[in-house]
């Protein structure tokens, strides 16, 4: 039961029984504690006053949507978001994370796979509140680079001075980019390190949360660059406008 020694809490919205008994069958299994609610509505009134350690949001279901849901939970929490959808769709995949999701999953999809993401996650926030406590009387430093600067401690990013709005990927991407940008860094070690995802899990998470990194500092002197087969890497462009 790897994760699940604190009995996390973890609610799934799914119109379709099947699928959300699938789910809370196999992450029960696991010892993970498990309400299943057909809408995300009925999801979204339980978490406002009894809040779970991670959700699983159908994109598609009666009443509000996934995106809508995942949008209000994000107004009042940092929890992690799973989305689940019919369609293979990037906008759909986009949309959900450009709304603060960690990840999404195109149905059909295995149970198990969808457990083991959530155990990766779960690591990830250990490894995180693990890291911060032992560093908790030192407040970490700003990080720049070109005309970028990223501030761990207030969670703010900015481009000449202006602030932009990252989710929480965006912005743990682009700060571990920084730190590290003397050198490039693979797929698999931004998946390691940031979403605690190890390379038996396939996720196209790195290079959604890159496509959109890249838009969002598009007014920079920095730019993301694409090592082929490999990963990615800052440049400082000395003549940008």
């Amino acid at each position: 039961m790897d994760g699940a020694s604190e009995t996390k809490r973890i609610y799934i919205a799914d119109d379709e029984t099947n699928i959300r008994e699938a789910i809370q069958t196999f992450l029960e299994n696991d010892g993970y504690e498990v309400c299943a609610f057909e809408t995300g509505d009925a999801l979204l009134a339980q978490f406002s006053t009894d809040p779970a350690d991670l959700c699983i949001l159908d994109v598609m279901m009666p009443g509000s949507n996934g995106f809508t849901i995942c949008k209000a939970i994000r107004k009042t929490s940092t929890v992690p978001i799973i989305m689940l959808t019919a369609r293979d769709s990037d906008l759909d995949y986009a949309t959900g994370l450009s709304l603060g999701s960690d990840d999404y999953f195109t149905k059909p999809f295995s149970p198990m796979s969808l457990v083991m993401r959530v155990k990766a996650i779960f690591r990830r926030i250990e490894f995180d509140t693990a890291r911060a406590s032992s560093g908790a009387r030192v407040r970490p430093e700003p990080r720049t680079l070109g005309d970028l600067m990223v501030d761990p401690g207030s969670k703010m990013a900015t481009v000449k001075g202006k602030p932009i709005d990252l989710t929480p990927n965006e912005f743990n991407l682009l700060g571990y980019l920084i730190e590290n940008s003397d050198k490039a860094i693979s797929r698999a070690e931004l998946l390691e390190s940031l979403w605690g995802f190890g390379s038996e899990v396939e996720t196209r998470a790195v290079d959604d949360t890159v496509r959109r990194l890249r838009k969002k500092i598009a007014g920079s002197n920095v730019t993301v660059d694409t090592v082929w087969g490999y990963g990615f890497r800052l440049k400082v462009e000395a003549d940008h406008a």
